[in-house]
Parts: C-alpha cells; sequence; structure tokens
C-alpha cells in the first residue's frame, strides 16, 4: 500500500462515527446475552411464548421511554399544548408495520428450525444474513460494495462458520432439509430488517422504530403462542426475570441501539459485525455455564476479526448518506 492509499484509508477511518460504533459494540454484547436467557426461559416456556414475551415487554418499556421524551421535548420548549405527531410517521406506518412482522415470521422460522435440524445447521444458515442484507442493498437501494468490503465479509463468515464447523459434519443433510430450510429463510427475513431500519431511520428516531415494530411482532405472535404453546406466561420469579432480561437486555437495548447506529453505518456492515455474536456468547457460556470453549473459537473470533478490519476500513461501512455528506 502506497503512502497517498494509507493517508485515504486514514482519513476514511476517522468520518467512522464513534457514537455508532459503540452503541453497535453495546448491541452486540447485549443479543450475545440472548441464548443464555433463552436457556433460562426454556425451564418453564416453549420458544414461541418466550419470543412472545420479550416482544410484548419491549413495546411496553419502548412506550414508556418514548412518552418520556415526549414530555422532555415538551418542557424543553415550554410547550402547553399537545405535539403533533412526527410529520413522517404516517408515512412510514407500512414500513414500520412491516418490519414487525419480518421479524417476528423470521423469528418462527428460526425457532422452528432448531427442532427440525441441528444448532450447528441452523447456525450455519443464520450465518448468511449479511449475504441477504448485501444483495438487498444492491438491488433495492442502489447501494454498491467495493471488494474490500466483500471480501471482509467472506472472511468474516468464514470465521463464524468456524464455531460449528465439527458439528456441521457430523450430520446428514437430508434428514435435516426442511430445517436447513426453514433456518435460510429466517436469514433472509432478518437480512432484509435492517435495510428496512437504515430507510426509517432517515426520519424517525429509534425509539419510534422499535415501539411499532416490538408491538407488531407481539400482536402476530400472540395467535400462534395459543396455538402451539401450552402456557403463555411464566409461572415463578425465577421464570420472569429471564423472560423480562429478554425483553428489557436483548430486545431494547440490543436491537434499540442496533436501529440507532444505523442512522450513520451501513446495514451491510451492521449485518456483518453480527458475526461475532456467536463467538461472544460462546465466551460467555463458558464463563456463566461452564461450557467449554475451544480453540476452534479463538480461531474464528480472530478470523473474524480479521474480516471486520476489512470491511471497517471499506467506504462501504458508511451509510451512503453520511458518506456523501462529507
Amino acid at each position: 500500500m502506497n503512502a497517498q492509499a494509507k493517508v485515504l484509508q486514514f482519513n476514511h477511518l476517522s468520518l467512522l462515527p464513534i457514537d455508532s460504533l459503540a452503541a453497535l459494540f453495546g448491541s452486540l454484547v447485549c443479543l450475545s446475552l440472548t441464548p443464555i436467557f433463552i436457556r433460562l426461559s426454556e425451564y418453564e416456556l416453549g420458544p414461541n411464548a418466550t419470543i412472545f414475551n420479550r416482544f410484548w415487554i419491549a413495546a411496553i418499556a419502548f412506550g414508556l421511554v418514548s412518552q418520556l421524551l415526549t414530555v422532555r421535548r415538551r418542557k424543553r420548549k415550554n410547550e402547553t399544548q399537545i405535539e403533533p405527531k412526527e410529520p413522517h410517521l404516517a408515512k412510514a406506518v407500512k414500513l414500520l408495520i412491516a418490519d414487525g412482522v419480518l421479524l417476528s415470521i423470521g423469528l418462527i422460522f428460526w425457532s422452528w428450525s432448531l427442532t427440525q435440524t441441528s444448532i450447528a445447521h441452523s447456525s450455519i444458515m443464520h450465518n448468511l444474513v449479511p449475504i441477504f442484507t448485501v444483495l438487498g442493498a444492491w438491488l433495492a437501494l442502489s447501494q454498491t460494495f467495493n471488494r474490500r468490503f466483500i471480501l471482509g465479509m467472506f472472511v468474516a463468515i468464514c470465521g463464524s462458520a468456524l464455531l460449528d464447523i465439527n458439528d456441521l459434519f457430523s450430520f446428514k443433510i437430508s434428514e435435516q432439509l426442511l430445517g436447513d430450510l426453514a433456518a435460510l429463510l429466517s436469514a433472509i427475513f432478518f437480512g432484509i430488517h435492517p435495510l428496512i431500519v437504515q430507510k426509517l431511520r432517515t426520519d424517525l428516531n429509534p425509539v419510534t422504530i422499535m415501539t411499532w415494530s416490538s408491538t407488531t411482532s407481539a400482536l402476530l405472535l400472540l395467535p400462534v403462542v395459543l396455538i402451539t404453546e401450552n402456557q403463555l406466561f411464566p409461572s415463578s420469579l425465577t421464570g420472569w426475570l429471564p423472560v423480562i432480561a429478554q425483553g428489557l437486555v436483548s430486545q431494547m437495548l440490543g436491537i434499540g441501539l442496533w436501529a440507532y447506529c444505523l442512522k450513520k453505518l451501513s446495514a451491510g456492515f451492521t449485518s456483518l459485525v453480527a458475526l461475532f455474536i456467536p463467538a461472544i456468547s460462546a465466551i460467555e457460556g463458558w464463563v456463566i455455564f461452564s461450557e467449554n470453549l475451544n480453540l476452534s473459537t479463538l480461531v474464528s473470533f480472530l478470523i473474524i476479526l480479521l474480516g471486520m478490519y476489512l470491511a471497517i476500513s471499506s467506504k462501504s461501512a458508511l451509510n451512503s448518506e453520511v458518506e456523501s455528506s462529507h
């Protein structure tokens, strides 16, 4: 790399928004705790009931935060009359509802796939999310991604696949085809989700987006839970704690911070960084549940880190609107 290229790369890195990167890192940590919360909640609830409780708790929490922010704005402006609704909200209702539908259907497919195929197969398929996000950004939003970003994406995906490589080849794919296809469909739905949020972040704040998304998801999941599950709510305090943690930590903080950073970071980049989540979860499982942590986990983490470096040093890491403003 010549001196001019190094200067250009340094200038690009200096444009990266620190607040959005910090929010993305916080989101990864919160989301990585989700498998632990799910495992703890499995003692009383089925997978669909767990997801439903996660969404309605988050919807209430986001709604309360939204009201607090509204009161704060009114006091700051010394307004006595009721503020009109956000001017762009009416135009965005369809996208807001669509985001909730995508999240709920994606989670239903993913949870069902885990009953039909191995965790390894499901994880491998689910790790394809960045591909569908990048493909969707290219087809629907006319976004372009340079070679450095694409290379970083495939390096990170390969690193993430190492986490489950041993288990992956110990099962017959033909016996688990439906589960694999369900996991692949969930990856498509989750791949579209950040594209919608990135579009919504142009006009709306993350609290408004996630209030609508969580509420829509909870309403859609309610009939599914009533049909497929015997129990809707936890029956003890120990059952409620991990469920509440999912709503407040995984959904409110994890997905909420994710939505915040999509104002300045590209959907493709944030989806790519999410490949860190399984590795972080593995480390947390080792700390909390004394699960085995082998060399492949460390190697996987380092390879994903290399992919992240290639991607973050690419211009494609920034939201195109932010990049064009500099």
